[in-house]
């Protein structure tokens, strides 16, 4: 049975760096039930994995906690719950974090949940000798020859852990890697009663998770007709106004900038899409193609019909691995033939890092000139000749001390080179990990996920 005959969620983080405004905003200038936020990419977990090995009570958004200090106080005054997969691979850590915030802020009876069980890393080589052989989604290929390269290995969690969360009664609740839709997922099923075998209703769950998911894409940033947007600089942060029979409207708080039409919905829903019959969380599938949206007031879209399918016996598995350096520099180059003294620059550098022994192949070298048609090379048309350009020039490769060399050359050009270059200020490129990523299926049995919750007084 549905305790609430509707409900808020909102999402104030798209990602770890996105604006603190986002979810200062969202829970002062309006109604809200929910407070979810995400901070995970794939390259994301990677990174607060060396953060640990270099201090062990690294390893999570350090953003979350001064996130959580602006806004706790009004969270407590208007019952805002906040669920967000800050914890990365050291949740504890984080709830550690916030909670000493807490008492900083000298509140009382304050529930902290920490969701874990995703992160696998210390246990590959037990799962592959098991018979566990995670292979790469996308070649084929197997991880075990790779694992002394792996650097973090974490499942994408569904809504289950977050919902047992909830019903401890936690008001502040930090996972691993959860994924992005269950987020949303999760109060839904909770305030409403629904089973996780009301297939239909937790695929509406989860594209109202996916339309969200990325903060203000939804309502505005991003968007192709960007001109008819108002007042990018105050953009509301996305609001679901959800309701037990699965529907749901897209909005944003009133009086904020920012668009929520059927098309800025729309250019979110097709963001990350595979095949859109069977869009796959650990929840379930959700069918895109059923979707109904229809503008139903100033900045609310209404979203309904979406069918749904059980969940899928595996979870995906994100590994990173370590594949590598790289290096990348710039310079920019201006005044007459810009372009070809760039070019020109390029080949000083390669010619002269070949000449102190270094050579380098050209699948291991990057030459970019910003400027002329990069980023739409081959659909729109370059200028003839720029005043100016900017040269990025890189390499990657198995061998540190050559990708470094390569950075040693680039400065030079600025006495030693073609006329008209400048802009260098970023000091000397260094070698740094190239870090790639393992996409692999895992058997959901072994996969067990545990829940705590610790009250703060």
């Amino acid at each position: 049975m549905a305790t609430r005959d509707k409900v808020l969620v909102a999402n104030g983080q798209g990602f770890w760096g996105d604006s603190i405004l986002g979810p200062v905003r969202l829970v002062n200038e309006g109604p809200l039930d929910y407070l979810t936020l995400d901070y995970l990419a794939e390259v994301t977990m990677s990174i607060m994995q060396k953060l640990k090995l270099r201090n062990p009570e690294a390893g999570y958004a350090t953003d979350f906690v001064k996130m959580v200090e602006r806004v706790l106080p009004t969270c407590q005054k208007k019952g805002i719950r906040i669920i967000a997969n800050a914890g990365g691979v050291n949740p504890q850590a984080c709830r550690k974090a916030v909670a000493a915030t807490v008492k900083k802020l000298g509140l009382k009876g304050v529930k902290i949940a920490v969701v874990e069980g995703d992160d696998i890393l210390d246990r590959l080589t037990d799962l592959i000798d098991g018979g566990e052989e995670l292979l790469n989604m996308d070649t084929g290929a197997q991880l075990k020859p790779h694992l002394d390269k792996v650097s973090s290995a974490n499942v994408y969690i569904g809504a289950k852990p977050i919902v047992e969360a909830l019903e401890q009664g936690a008001d502040i609740i930090i996972t691993g890697r959860a994924t992005d839709p269950s987020l949303v997922v999760a109060p839904l099923i909770h305030e409403f009663g629904w089973s996780f075998e009301d297939f239909d209703k937790v695929a509406a769950a989860t594209v109202a998770g996916h339309i969200v998911e990325c903060g203000a894409q939804c309502t505005g940033g991003n968007f192709t007709d960007w001109q008819t947007v108002p007042d990018l600089a105050r953009i509301g942060y996305p609001v679901i106004e959800a309701y037990p029979n699965g529907e749901f409207v897209v909005t944003k708080h009133a009086g904020t900038g920012g668009l929520v039409t059927v098309e800025t919905v729309t250019s979110q829903l097709v963001y990350e899409m595979g095949d859109p019959a069977n869009y796959i969380t650990p929840d379930g599938l959700a069918d895109f193609t059923s979707i109904n949206l229809e503008q139903v007031g100033e900045n609310r879209v209404k979203v309904s019909g979406i069918k749904g399918k059980p969940a899928t016996p595996t979870y995906k598995v994100s590994i990173s691995y370590h594949q590598g350096y790289k290096t990348v520099g710039q310079l920019t180059v201006a005044g007459p033939d810009a372009v070809a003294k760039a070019k020109l620059c390029a080949d000083i550098v390669f010619d002269r890092v070949k000449l102190d022994g270094y050579e380098f192949t050209a699948a291991e070298k990057m030459i970019e000139i910003v400027g002329t048609n990069v980023c739409h090379a081959g659909i729109a048309s370059a200028p003839e000749d720029p005043a100016e350009v900017i040269l990025r020039i890189g390499a990657k490769g198995s061998d540190k001390a050559k990708i470094n060399r390569l950075g040693m050359e680039i400065v030079p050009l600025v006495t030693s080179g073609p006329p008209g270059v400048t802009g260098f200020a970023g000091g000397r490129p260094k070698a740094t990990d190239i870090i790639s990523y393992w996409p692999a299926l895992i058997d959901k049995g072994l996969v067990q996920t545990q829940v705590s919750v610790e009250e703060v007084n």
